[in-house]
């Protein structure tokens, strides 16, 4: 509602993204908050969102008016302690953002990425085939989640032994980007035994030669970078490209079961697993959140708004924003996405995206050569989470033979 009272034009809603019912129904949230307004103020979390994709666009790109180093969650981290130390490069602003994104961009650069996709390769025609002698499958766990489990930790160098730990410390950074709230909690508990371990992880002595953990060392033996910096870059890992790049694969995996003209053109063309990809990006942006924090007094249309307050980009909702998007709701592996914003933009766009693209693009090709058979087999289970989007369960039924 719009709050006449106020001669600062505000638009007020008390809609809450982060109850359980809103994390049922998200496309519904975002339609109403992106519909209420160019900025919106809610009322619960005492917070700005905007789902509108030219406000989202303009607000990632002004980076010197909505700064990161305050926290890209609910959370002000430089007034309240978050549960971990904040990252070098995903919670920084220039011109000390810089040198550390010139390290993951060269840890993370097109040659690396090139390096490593036959042996995901490889490891994905493993898992494919698996899931084809079996039949049924949890495509949430057996396809989207087992591949990029089994191929990171690797390419980063982590130990085998406890990985199991990976998950619930993921887990536990992107519940803490929302409210103190039931899933931050449960979160907090699933991960008492990860957060040592993953202190332990990320030092130079526990990571394997060759790995791109060792590679961001380099770095610091160079001067570049000190010690503990290279320890949060490989953090970053964790925090940005584990869970993210599984719910991606998930929705992908959703989108050609539940449009079989997508999944006989992949068939037909397995080239086109990055048009697959991206559009199942736009449309169902497993990060659907990120947030930023007024550096000074701005104006966004006719709306005020102070120094120091939070900005909540619903990305999700930009992705399907009708002003900038024809049939915003059709996936349609034919559009042309540029300018989907599932990976930020700007100086702060994600920095591992070519990774989590390669990734993504190398399962569904090899699902695409070997499978013939790719169907829903029962009600897909959503994974609730205050920052996320993605399922606990995806019933599949993949096959050689038709079915």
């Amino acid at each position: 509602m719009l709050d006449s009272t106020d001669t600062n034009k505000r638009v007020i809603s008390d809609v809450d993204p982060f109850s359980r019912e809103s994390l049922l129904n998200p496309t519904e949230v975002d339609r109403t908050v992106r519909e209420a307004g160019d900025i919106v103020w809610l009322e619960k979390h005492g917070i700005w969102a905007t789902g509108r994709h030219a406000v989202v666009d303009h607000i990632f790109r002004d980076y010197g008016t909505f700064e990161s180093s305050s926290g890209t969650g609910l959370t002000n981290i430089k007034k309240e302690a978050n549960w971990r130390k904040p990252s070098v490069i995903l919670e920084s602003d220039p011109p000390v953002h810089a040198k550390y994104r010139r390290v993951m961009a060269s840890v993370l650069s097109q040659r690396v990425v090139r390096r490593l996709r036959d042996g995901f390769r490889a490891t994905a025609v493993e898992i494919v085939d698996r899931a084809l002698d079996r039949g049924s499958v949890d495509g949430a766990k057996e396809l989207a989640e087992a591949f990029p489990l089994a191929v990171l930790p690797d390419a980063i160098g982590f130990s085998p032994e406890g990985r199991e730990n990976l998950l619930p410390y993921s887990n536990l950074n992107f519940q803490a980007m929302g409210p103190r709230n039931e899933f931050y909690w449960e979160a907090v508990e699933e991960a008492k035994p990860a957060v040592p371990y993953v202190d332990w992880q990320i030092r130079r002595e526990a990571l394997a030669p060759g790995g791109l953990g060792q590679d961001i060392y380099a770095f610091a033996d160079s001067g570049d970078i000190s010690e503990e910096d290279a320890a949060m870059l490989v953090r970053t890992f964790l925090s940005a490209g584990v869970d993210t790049t599984i719910f991606g694969i998930q929705f992908a995996l959703k989108a050609l079961a539940e449009n079989p003209e997508a999944w006989a053109a992949l068939k037909q063309d397995p080239g086109l697993a990055k048009a697959v990809f991206e559009e199942s990006l736009r449309c169902y942006a497993p990060s659907p959140y990120i947030g930023r924090t007024t550096s000074h007094e701005t104006r966004i249309g006719d709306t005020v708004l102070g120094a120091g307050e939070k900005v909540l980009l619903m990305l999700s909702a930009a992705n399907r924003d009708p002003r900038f998007w024809e049939r915003p709701e059709e996936f349609d592996i034919a559009r042309d996405t540029s300018g989907h914003l599932a990976f930020g933009t700007g100086i702060h766009g994600c920095v591992g995206q070519m990774m989590a693209r390669m990734e993504a693009i190398t399962l569904l090709t090899v699902l695409a050569e070997r499978a013939e058979v790719l169907e829903l087999a029962g009600e897909p289970v959503p994974f609730l989470s205050n920052w996320l989007r993605g399922f606990d369960s995806l019933p599949m039924r993949v096959g050689r033979g038709v079915s």
